[in-house]
């Protein structure tokens, strides 16, 4: 009987965890600044409904967002961001796919916040570059329940213009934050 019970823990306990080896979320938060020091106001828009999926048993972590989704302080530049910008119409989502390539270094079974390099494939605005970024997995009850990022992207890397009459107020690098908070995804 005991070995028994033992075999049905065993098939329980192996069913949740592949069922938790994927983690979701569908408003994650993106974040960028092209302020500059002349600039006479903040640069910067925020996306709140990034969609991102994490795999914990290969480190594979893709993400996506619309282009038109950033909100601004003002509209004004909300609609030269994507009308003159990121083409938002022509180009109407930013994706990424890569890894996490120090997966193995993060703790699945115990809590804490642990460094991570993620490495990939960035598409926006029809430009494809390669981006590797520095960030951060918070592991809590043996899931993934958040990731943290900041880094830098050249305009220029994607083809994104700034026109000359703005080059001292728009700056030609920006800087991004990305916040998201995961949920185990349903076991298939």
């Amino acid at each position: 009987m005991k070995k028994i019970l033992f075999v049905i823990a065993l098939a329980v306990t192996t069913t949740a965890t592949f069922g938790q080896g994927r983690f979701l979320t569908k408003n994650g938060k993106i974040y960028f600044d092209c302020t500059t020091p002349s600039s006479p106001e903040k640069i910067d828009g925020t996306n709140d409904k990034a969609t991102s999926v994490i795999d914990a048993s290969t480190g594979a972590i893709e993400f996506a967002l619309l282009m038109k989704a950033f909100v601004f302080e003002k509209s004004l530049m909300q609609e030269h961001f994507n009308e003159n910008y990121v083409e938002s119409d022509k180009f109407p989502k930013a994706t990424f796919k890569g890894n996490i390539t120090n997966m193995s270094s993060i703790n699945l079974s115990k809590d804490g916040t642990y460094p991570a390099t993620v490495k990939g494939q960035m598409t926006l605005h029809g430009e494809t570059k390669e981006v590797t970024a520095p960030g951060t997995i918070t592991v809590k009850g043996g899931a993934i329940t958040a990731a943290k990022s900041e880094f830098k992207l050249l305009l220029s890397d994607f083809k994104i213009d700034v026109p000359t009459v703005v080059q001292d107020k728009v700056s030609k690098e920006a800087k991004i934050s990305v916040d998201l908070t995961f949920q185990p995804m349903a076991a298939k």
